[in-house]
């Protein structure tokens, strides 16, 4: 599953995916870690393995990559510029052909004296920056944040207009995202298992020569290409879930290149496949059982009235979602599609990025459980997949497998690896455990072998870095930016004690106010602020 943040409710910016059935049938939960490029490995003290920093010159070779110069000209959206820079596809062979990198710029609108380029990235892996950039946060960052900064976001390696790596269409990845996760037998696990080969053999023929080459590290060093071309000595940078995990390689890369930068729903480096995925099964558990009080405090909740408990409410959806597993219901789709199992999961973990969204989810329950209407449900996991009404996927899913497997090993390596590890996942959430523990399979079936390991992320040497971590976090657990904040030699660990993924620009003035003043003033917040 990726990890992500996008516009939705009325707050602020929302994320979507935590990451991928379908839900997670793409490549399985969220599985990033810091993958090879030329970077390598040493011991920390404690025994763990840390991300090396690059040396400082720039290679002969890539020389010409950072004397490049932005041609900017105007796209898409009033007001904002776009250009088009090149990067090596392969780091260690940079003669070996090159890719194309799309970036966007928005201009400091003053007052004040601009302070330079700051970059921005929502996660995913797989979302788009430049999307992001021009719906939300080009235009909804805090005003004086806007008037000191060029807002600029480049859209990573493999990701919507770089290059984008390609899998299935969009009546395929209908079939797909429909893949029943919960198997019952051995005939549906052996469909589960085909679906996840299908998915990853479509990958290998579309976009071969691409998927060696999409790992965190590249874009890391992609990133520091567009610094150059910005003019910029140091990054200034925000990134939101996966987009910190991102920042944090970046700055385990170039450590003496750190500007201010804000990793905000983060994530833990250091830490396999396997346990990221039920750290995260865990955290959409903590983030279902607060809808669920909420839900039964309200007239209209669908699984259970007031003073029911959340393990009741938990049952009651599980129960639910065991009914659609035998009995679909229609949904009134253009395309015939009817709301199952797998699209239904996939609908109630979109709705537990914000709680924002938690009215609708309310409400989609409602008329799928007790009109046997799955419109609403589908809607959720459409908006999760980022499908069009038109029936076409945006790459998010695709780019989601191929930078997640490429990151790390795979949770699992069989069927039969999946089964003994579902007690751990059912432990950590009895509504989802069962199906996030097998959608974190897909990994084991990529053309393409990992080049990433787990890795502890120091950047000893760095400008202060601000990390926020959200209490009850579904998508990138609180635990995860305590722990990032600790490796990191000049991490700051700032805290907001409520719901939803990330935590700038959702309504909190307290977080706001603190990381605007980290941005315009160099100045990070006191280590352990919490909000």
């Amino acid at each position: 599953m990726d990890i992500r943040r996008r516009p939705g409710s009325s707050r602020a910016h929302r994320s979507l995916r935590a990451y991928g059935t379908a839900f997670a049938a793409v490549a399985g939960l969220l599985v990033p870690a810091c993958s090879t490029g030329s970077s390598t490995s040493s011991v920390s003290p404690a025994g763990s393995v840390a991300l090396r920093a690059l040396p400082a010159a720039t290679p002969s070779a890539l020389a010409p990559y950072y004397a490049q110069r932005p041609n900017w000209r105007a796209c898409g959206v009033p007001g904002f510029e776009c250009a088009t820079l090149k990067a090596p596809l392969d780091y260690a062979e940079p003669g070996g052909g090159d890719l194309r990198l799309a970036v966007a710029r928005k201009k400091a609108t003053g007052p004040g004296g601009r302070l330079g380029s700051l970059l921005v990235n929502p996660g995913g892996p797989g979302g788009s920056a430049v999307d992001y950039l021009q719906a939300y946060a080009g235009i909804g960052y805090p005003a004086k944040v806007r008037a000191r900064y060029d807002m600029v976001a480049v859209d990573p390696r493999g990701v919507a207009r770089s290059e984008p790596v390609k899998c299935l269409d969009g009546r395929r990845m209908d079939r797909y995202t429909r893949t029943d996760t919960t198997p019952d037998d051995a005939r549906e696990k052996g469909e589960l298992v085909e679906a996840f080969k299908r998915f990853a053999e479509s990958c290998g023929k579309r976009s071969a020569k691409l998927l060696r080459h999409v790992s965190t590290v590249e874009a890391a060093r992609d990133m520091d290409l567009v610094r150059a071309a910005l003019g910029d000595d140091r990054l200034t940078y925000v990134g939101a879930s996966y987009g910190t995990f991102l920042g944090a390689t970046y700055a385990g890369l170039y450590p003496e290149r750190v500007g201010r930068l804000v990793l905000d729903g983060a994530m833990d480096p250091s830490l396999p496949a396997r346990r990221m995925n039920r750290d995260q099964t865990a955290g959409f558990e903590t983030a279902f059982r607060s809808f669920a009080k909420d839900c039964v405090s309200k007239p209209d909740c669908p699984l259970g009235g007031k003073g029911t408990t959340p393990e009741r409410v938990g049952r009651n959806l599980k129960a639910f979602f065991r009914e659609l597993d035998s009995a679909p219901v229609g949904t009134g789709d253009a395309d015939g599609r009817k709301l199952g199992e797998a699209l239904a999961t996939t609908g109630v973990i979109a709705a537990m990025y914000d709680e924002g969204a938690w009215p609708r989810l309310r409400e989609a329950l409602t008329t799928a459980v007790r009109d046997k209407d799955g419109a609403g449900l589908l809607a959720l996991s459409d908006s999760y997949y980022e499908r069009g009404a038109d029936g076409r996927y945006a790459n998010l899913m695709s780019a989601n497998a191929a930078v997640n497997c490429l990151d790390l090993p795979a949770a699992f390596g069989s069927p039969e690896e999946v089964e003994q590890g579902i007690a751990d996942f059912e432990k950590a959430s009895p509504v989802f455990g069962e199906g996030l523990a097998w959608a974190s399979l897909g990994c084991a079936y990529w053309p393409v072998g990992p080049t990433g390991e787990p890795r502890r992320i120091e950047a000893k040497g760095s400008a202060p870095i601000v990390v926020v971590g959200t209490t009850r976090d579904p998508a990138t657990p609180y635990r995860w930016a305590r722990s990032l904040a600790a490796q990191l030699s000049s991490g700051t660990l700032l805290t907001y004690d409520g719901d939803g993924h990330t935590a700038y620009g959702r309504g909190s003035a307290c977080i706001d106010e603190a990381i605007n003043r980290y941005l315009l003033e160099g100045i990070p917040p006191k280590n352990g602020k919490r909000c």
